[in-house]
């Protein structure tokens, strides 16, 4: 059992590329619908809904190429966090009630990432020289 977990062990920092990668992509959809309607039309913006817009937008676009990964990572844990007692929390308390699940997952993964870093798949491992 100590070989496999040491084996798993030596994938660990790709599979967190992967997982920020992965997620921004994800995550990118959220601010394309409300910016240009790609995939899907978003709510007209206006107010909060126009910064949300850019924060997911141009986040998610550095996350995914892990350019300033934690302080990106952890603006969008916040910003996910805002929207979840904003937008869903007000509905119930149970996520599975208030549709609110997505928001809560991201804010947890976020906020692992910019505790974590980028990975050695990243703009700040490779050019910025930092993890």
């Amino acid at each position: 059992m100590s070989t496999f977990t040491a084996r798993m062990g030596t994938f660990a920092p790709y599979v967190l590329s992967i997982l920020r990668i992965v997620t921004a992509l994800l995550f990118l959809q959220h601010g394309l619908s409300k910016v240009f309607s790609f995939p899907v039309p978003g709510p007209p913006l206006h107010g909060l809904l126009l910064l949300a817009a850019f924060v997911e937008t141009v986040g998610s676009l550095l996350l995914l190429g892990g350019a300033y990964t934690r302080i990106v990572a952890f603006i969008l844990s916040g910003e996910t966090a805002f929207a979840y007692f904003m937008g869903h929390a007000p509905r119930s308390f149970y996520p599975i009630a208030n549709q609110g699940e997505a928001a809560v997952l991201f804010c947890f993964i976020f906020l692992y990432i910019a505790f974590a870093g980028g990975g050695p798949w990243s703009v700040d491992r490779a050019v910025l020289k930092r993890d």
